[in-house]
């Protein structure tokens, strides 16, 4: 069975990550998506409710988990026998900092592969920190995020 992994932040999930996440699901026989706790970063959203809201929008994808993790990616992947890594590229800029980490986590064990996938051009400016920074200045984030997402972060807005 072909395990692959796509972590990432989530902080909210984009249309521009479930089209990767989509893809990806095609892939593998089974994509966990792995949503990242850094101790560093103030989230909007809780870890618990970035799971809930990538549960709701992959509901449809039977072959797609979503799992919380933190610590270092490649023990992750190693713990669920995965054998690769998906990232989405968005544009030139994202390459430098992915292809830095795919030769980090090839290094620290080269039986993973990380496979990059070209986010389709229509989300190639989109963002987690963009969706957030429309809805801060009430800009209309409908066309980027699932439906029950936007809900999700206008409620965190009028909360503020």
């Amino acid at each position: 069975m072909k395990i692959g992994v796509y972590p990432g932040s989530f902080d909210p999930i984009t249309n521009g990550h479930l089209d990767v996440i989509t893809r990806a699901s095609h892939i593998v026989d089974e994509l966990i998506v792995g949503v990242l706790q850094n101790p560093q970063k103030k989230p909007l959203f809780s870890v618990e409710e970035r799971i809930e809201m990538l549960k709701v929008t992959t509901s449809h994808l039977p072959n797609v988990k979503i799992e919380a993790f933190s610590g270092l990616l490649i023990d992750f992947v190693k713990q669920h026998n995965a054998i690769l890594i998906v990232r989405g590229l968005r544009a030139i800029t994202d390459f430098e900092y992915e292809l830095q980490m795919a030769q980090t986590n090839y290094n620290l064990d080269p039986t993973i592969e990380t496979v990059f996938l070209a986010t389709n051009v229509q989300y190639s400016f989109l963002s987690s920190s963009v969706v957030k920074e429309l809805a801060q200045f009430g800009g209309h984030i409908e066309n980027f995020v699932p439906p029950i997402v936007a809900e999700c972060v206008w409620e965190k807005f009028k909360q503020f």
